[in-house]
Formats: structure tokens, sequence, C-alpha cells
């Protein structure tokens, strides 16, 4: 079927996630028919370079001649089978896959290791069965009244009604307050906009001692911590310092709540180290990986925690202790074996050693792009990055909602070949992780020259 044809089609019955519709129809709307490497081809015969892996999950770019060949040889042999009285072959292997990484990934001889994983469909499940593992988990050990969390400001843990709960972009989640529980919310490590007022150089980290406060006033409230270690995504490519992720865990065992590491968006290689928490040699309580987890090709999600919680489910039949959650697709055969291949790959194309000097030019790009009068802060972990546009650089003055100009930038340069879906004025970077260094080169130069062009036209 021709575009026009498939643009009436959408216009007319998609509503599409996190977009308004209006806007939409008077567009001119990009139609996906096929892909091949970094790179995605609109219907009309057009390609781009895939500059935030199709929302962070293809992280090795599109038809991976191995991903392809393990989703192929699954369907010959079953697509799915249930995980609710039964087991599944993909199911049982991807998770003993998944225990080893974690536990090379994430050595501590001081902390519990990771043993048990809990399948469910995407991140915000696995947030939600996290959550709801957490509060539990307190009950069957005989400590009643922690029925609240803590998370961050600007926190972003998924859209369900627990994810939205723990979350903290009030652009996002403020028409659901009156359906959300209680949480408390500690300050964003946000440097750049600090909500303490304070300046990094000297601030000896305050964000960290307002949580302590809060935990010290309200621990016993408190079932769990959740954050997204060293990097808010969705919130804006929020990058924490050095340090705080260690200082959370540190609080967690001090105050004796559960830590819960939504890796979601940082799992699998994003941040340079296949999880995030090894950065600070942090092991939590509780682990929730999606995204690229299958490599952007099924919808699979896990949630990892220790023995000690796995533990504290165990009882008689009669006493109900089991954790009473589930899916109707958990722990999907086709969707594990994407994921074994996945995990294959990470060794056989020695994944992290090849991105390291990506993650330099990318870093390099960084710094000098903070030279134009509109970029007001880079930000940036491992191979995903952010830059902030600002009106005002001197002031840090943001531009006007209205203005749309992070959008104008992503508009500008897609017509250069290249796609990317920018959060308000910060422009996302996370290409796949196995882009070329040419491509990224050219990605990042179109991104400099549509910044300027679209800065410069508002400041006439």
């Amino acid at each position: 079927m021709d575009y026009y044809n498939l643009s009436a089609l959408d216009r007319k019955y998609v509503w599409h996630p996190f977009t308004q519709m209006k806007e939409w129809a008077e567009g001119d709307p990009i139609v996906i028919g096929e892909g091949s490497g970094c790179f995605i081809k609109d219907v009309r015969g057009r390609w781009y370079l895939d500059g935030v892996s199709s929302l962070w999950v293809n992280i090795f770019g599109h038809r991976k001649k191995e991903i392809d060949d393990a989703v192929k040889k699954q369907i010959d042999r079953i697509a799915h089978s249930t995980l609710l009285g039964l087991a599944s072959e993909p199911s049982v292997l991807l998770a003993a896959r998944l225990i080893r990484l974690l536990g090379e990934s994430l050595p501590d001889d001081t902390m519990p290791p990771l043993t048990r994983v809990f399948y469910s469909d995407n991140g915000s499940t696995a947030v939600e069965a996290a959550l709801k593992m957490a509060f539990q988990y307190w009950l069957h050990k005989g400590v009643t009244g922690k029925n609240a969390f803590l998370s961050l400001n600007m926190a972003y843990h998924g859209d369900t009604i627990g994810a939205v709960s723990a979350g903290g972009i009030e652009i996002f989640h403020g028409t659901f307050k009156p359906l959300l529980f209680k949480t408390f919310r500690s300050p964003a490590p946000y440097c750049y906009r600090c909500e303490l007022g304070l300046d990094r150089g000297i601030c000896a980290m305050a964000c960290i001692d307002e949580m302590e406060r809060i935990l010290e006033e309200h621990h016993k409230e408190i079932a769990a911590v959740i954050i997204e270690p060293k990097m808010q995504a969705a919130g804006g490519m929020i990058a924490a310092p050095d340090g705080f992720l260690r200082g959370v865990r540190r609080l967690c065992t001090k105050y004796g709540v559960t830590l819960i590491a939504d890796e979601v968006a940082t799992g699998f290689g994003r941040t340079g180290r296949m999880f995030a928490c090894a950065s600070e040699g942090v092991v939590p309580d509780i682990i929730c990986l999606s995204k690229g987890l299958t490599g952007g090709y099924l919808p699979l999600a896990v949630t990892v925690a220790t023995e000690e919680i796995y533990n504290a489910f165990l009882g008689e039949y009669g006493q109900m202790k089991q954790f009473f959650h589930g899916h109707s697709y958990t722990g999907n055969p086709i969707g594990c074996a994407a994921a074994l291949a996945v995990v294959d790959l990470f060794d056989k194309e020695d994944i992290l050693t090849r991105l390291r000097p990506k993650i330099e030019r990318l870093d390099k790009w960084l710094r000098q792009i903070l030279r134009h009068d509109h970029v007001g802060n880079t930000r940036s972990a491992g191979f995903m990055a952010g830059v902030e546009l600002v009106k005002n650089k001197e002031t840090r003055e943001a531009y006007p909602i209205e203005d749309k100009t992070g959008w104008k930038v992503a508009l500008d340069v897609r017509k250069k070949g290249v796609f990317l879906r920018p959060l308000g004025d910060c422009i996302v970077i996370m290409p796949p992780l196995t882009i070329s260094e040419e491509n990224l080169t050219a990605m990042l130069t179109r991104i400099e020259e549509s910044i300027c062009s679209v800065t410069e036209k508002s400041s006439v």
C-alpha cells in the first residue's frame, strides 16, 4: 500500500502515545516499512539514521541476523506457552544466563546476589512487579506499615498506575494524581538546575542528605527506594554525579529499605557497562530490565530479586504467601529466544570493548557543542546523552514550551536523514550500540547543524 493510503488510515484509526493527535493529523508522519542495521526506511523509500534506537530498544540495530535466526528457530518449535503451571525451555535457559550475567557484572561479597527471575512484558510491568514484590516482602517478614515508596523528582518508571505513582514528572503524571498511592520524593541529582539552589562544585551532594532526612523520618513507612541508576532518561537525560548511586545504596542498607534499580533504559550496555549499577559497584535488592533485553525485537521484561526476598514468599499452600502477580505472555518463548541471542552477541562481538571509542567520540562532541550560544548543558552516561537547549545561556532561561524548540531541531535533522525524538528542549542521543564511528560522526554533525539553524532563527 502506498504512503498516502497508509497515512490516511493512520490518521483515521491510530492513537499514538505521548502525542497531541491534533498536531499529528496536521503533520506529515513518517510511515516506516523497513529497517537495516542502524537505519530505518519509510514507505516512500527515504532512509534515516535511527538516532534513538527506536525508543532505546534496538541496541544492535535492525534485522540482526543472529536474533532473526533465533526467533525463526523458536517459531518452528512453539510460539507461546504459559508459565502459570508450566515451564518452558527458553525461559529457563534465559533466567540462568541472566543470573550468571548479573553475578559477573555486579560482584560484591558484602551484598546478597540477585538470584531469582520474574518475567513480565515491558518496563512498566517490570517496575509494577518490583513495587508489589517489595511491599509484600515486608508483610511476609512481619513488618507492617511499609505502605509507601521513595523515588526521585523527575523520575520516570513507566505508565501503569504503580509505576506512575513512583514517577515524578509533572507533565506526564500530574493528571493521574487522584489515582496514585503515597510516594515520598527526594531531589533529583539535576546539577544544572539544582532543586536546592546549590552549585555542584561545593554542594557535597546535598540531594543525598535530603534523601537521608526523608528516610530517617519515614523509613518505617517506606517499603523501597526506586531509582534509575546513573541516568534519569525520560526526565530529561539527568546524569547523576559519581557517588550518588553508591550513596543511595548506603542509605537503603542503613535504614532497612529495599533498593529497586530500574535499569529498563540503562541496562544492557547503554552506559558502557552491562548494567549501570556496575559503575559504582552497587548490587540492588531488585533490578528491573527490559528494552534492550530482546534487542528491540519483542516485548519482554524481568524483575530480578535476591534469594532473601524470594524466600519470604515460600510457605504452605494454605498460607497464601505466593506472589499474586502475572501476565498472559509471561516468559514468552520467542521473546526469551531473542534475549538469549542478545546475551550471546555481547560476548561474540565484544560489544562493550568496541563501544569505548564511540563513547569517547560522543563525549568529545558533547564538550565541543557546549560552545554554542543556546546549548546550556550536555549530559551523558556512556552511550546515552542529552543536549539541553536554552534561550539564554547566562541565565539558563528555558525556551517557552509553545516554541517547541526541541521538536523543531528534531524535524530539521529529519530532513538531513536522522530520526530523533526529543524530551522537551533536551535533544536525546541514543543510537544503536553497534553504529559505526562513521555513521556516528555523520549523525552528530547533522544534529549540530540543526541545533545551530533552529536556535539562530529563534534568536532573530
